[in-house]
């Protein structure tokens, strides 16, 4: 497994303490975190970056910081995870999540297309998944993109968010390794 992966402008690499600050001032943003259940402490934050840093340690793989290779400037996260257990569905779920300075260059597709080719290449996974709520169009634009499909008849209350919240409506998005292990 890796700790680091790179695409022609940036860089998915191992969480460093020197990413709390922008990576706690990105999480509290609240068109960042609209559809995430709103903003983070800063303590919150540091919690979920030392989550990341240590599920990359153990499994070699998980949610990577993102950098832009040009200025090694932090700009948010983009990897994996395995769906969590009281989802309607299992398996790995690919996800990102970029500084509003940093959204409309491309960077959530690009990260997430070098996820892709690590997921179904030295992964192995014969599927990925992602989920996002159902008002949250930027992240849907990002999925097509990357070729997954939505199947309505798969939309479903996320039990993650409390009832009554905009956020609990929800989508799932399918794309099937083209190439399987046989």
């Amino acid at each position: 497994m890796t700790d680091e992966l790179r695409t022609e402008r940036l860089l998915l690499r191992q969480w460093r303490d020197s990413d709390l600050d922008p990576w706690a001032a990105m999480n509290a943003d609240p068109l960042v975190r609209e559809f995430l259940g709103g903003p983070l402490t800063r303590e919150q934050s540091a919690a979920s970056l030392n989550l990341f840093r240590t599920e990359i340690e153990t499994r070699g793989w998980g949610f990577w910081a993102v950098e832009v290779t040009g200025s090694g400037e932090f700009v948010g996260f983009a990897g994996f995870d395995e769906v969590d257990k009281d989802m309607p569905f299992h398996g790995v779920e690919i996800g990102w999540r970029l500084a509003r300075t940093a959204w409309g260059h491309g960077y959530a597709t690009e990260s997430a297309r070098a996820c892709v080719e690590y997921g179904f290449g030295p992964l192995g996974l014969h599927e990925i998944l992602a989920v996002a709520a159902k008002g949250n169009v930027r992240s849907h634009a990002v999925m097509r993109r990357l070729g997954m499909t939505h199947d309505p008849a798969e939309d479903f209350e996320d039990p993650t968010e409390p009832p009554g919240s905009p956020q609990r409506a929800a989508v799932l998005y399918r794309l099937s390794n083209p190439h399987p292990a046989r």
